[in-house]
């Protein structure tokens, strides 16, 4: 999406948008901040991504500067875009987030210039690893629509769930982005017997066949829209899809309902999908080939306040991971059908990149 088409599209639904924000806040559940305007979908191609997540409203946010120099046609926000855990009912501590949030600098900028979509992980969700045990979910969904500005007849508002897609540019060039919620429908996870011990550090892999990543209803939505023609996919969930060898939150907790995702994108011929995770505090590249219709990659970018270095296993990782502060960017070269995928420190120097051919993202 051109920035430029943008701002005529937002200067246009201004009006609407205060009217919705307007209301919203005057709910006890509403955010104190206007909601960012989402993106519309375009005919133009879209060929600049910026994707990140773990952005607490009390850290330094320079990092913003190097996202905006990058000038993506969109914004991902992966998920921990506040950290506002809660205590009680009354969402104190998240509304205390999101308006922090919005009185940053550079984080008002972005929600104000930049199209974006957005998902929540844990920590905007409103407790730290919460699954659909949280009881205050409702409450935290109707935040998180009030800030980033959902609109009223949104199907988000009307369902379970926050899960969205939308697809950007014509055929031949379409980028479709699906966003899954990975909090509202979860399982519970099976604890360790050893915190801390390296690959066991919280959570153990489950075998249960009755526990869910995401609910049956998102798993009908997710199969129609992987069914959908698309030349890029970028399939974003908060937490780590192929990560193996660590004990901490990803899809491995719950391996059949990881095989499930990736027999779902064989089944539905689904080409050119590329997962894109956040949640960890650091950057990765992994890559799982093993039954596929073709190697499917997950690319981690967290966070864009957050960081830490780790030397835990990574058999299926490229590479080594990053530990400081990162965003992602993707960009598209229609003409030559390729694809680079990078991690970028606060600075915008890129540290770590995949090359794909869209031409390979298909079933051999």
């Amino acid at each position: 999406m051109d920035p430029r088409r943008f701002a005529r599209g937002q200067a246009r639904g201004a009006l609407r948008r205060r009217s919705l924000v307007a209301a919203a806040l005057a709910s006890p559940l509403a955010a104190a901040g206007a909601g960012a305007a989402p993106p519309q979908p375009t005919r133009a191609p879209l060929s600049r991504i910026a994707f990140g997540s773990c952005c607490d409203q009390a850290d330094d946010q320079r990092v913003w500067d190097a996202v905006h120099a990058f000038r993506p046609g969109l914004m991902i926000m992966a998920g921990d875009n506040v950290y506002g855990d809660v205590r009680s009912s009354s969402m104190r501590e998240l509304r205390a987030a999101y308006e922090a949030a919005d009185r940053n600098p550079g984080f008002a900028r972005m929600k104000r210039e930049l199209p974006v979509m957005a998902i929540w992980d844990d920590h905007d969700y409103g407790r730290n690893d919460a699954g659909a045990e949280f009881p205050w979910k409702q409450a935290s969904k109707d935040l998180f629509c009030a800030f980033w500005g959902v609109a009223e007849d949104d199907p988000r508002r009307r369902r379970e769930g926050l899960h969205h897609e939308m697809t950007f540019g014509p055929e031949g060039r379409r980028v479709q982005v699906i966003l899954l919620d990975t909090r509202w429908f979860r399982s519970p996870l099976r604890r360790t017997d050893r915190r801390g011990a390296p690959g066991r550090e919280r959570y153990l892999p489950d075998d249960d066949p009755a526990k869910t990543m995401l609910g049956d209803a998102q798993w009908a939505w997710l199969e129609r829209q992987l069914r959908r023609p698309a030349e890029l996919r970028l399939v974003v969930s908060s937490i780590q899809v192929l990560a193996e060898g660590h004990g901490w939150e990803r899809w491995g907790n719950l391996p059949r309902e990881r095989d499930r995702l990736l027999g779902l994108v064989r089944a539905t011929g689904a080409a050119g999908v590329v997962f894109l995770s956040g949640d960890r505090h650091l950057g990765a590249i992994y890559r799982e080939d093993a039954g596929l219709p073709y190697p499917l990659h997950d690319v981690t970018s967290s966070g864009l306040t957050k960081s830490y270095r780790s030397d835990e296993a990574g058999p299926n990782r490229l590479g080594e991971p990053l530990g400081e502060v990162n965003f992602g960017t993707v960009e598209v070269d229609w003409e030559s059908r390729r694809v680079a995928i990078a991690l970028r420190d606060a600075g915008g120097v890129e540290r770590r990149r995949l090359d794909l051919a869209l031409d390979a993202l298909r079933a051999r």
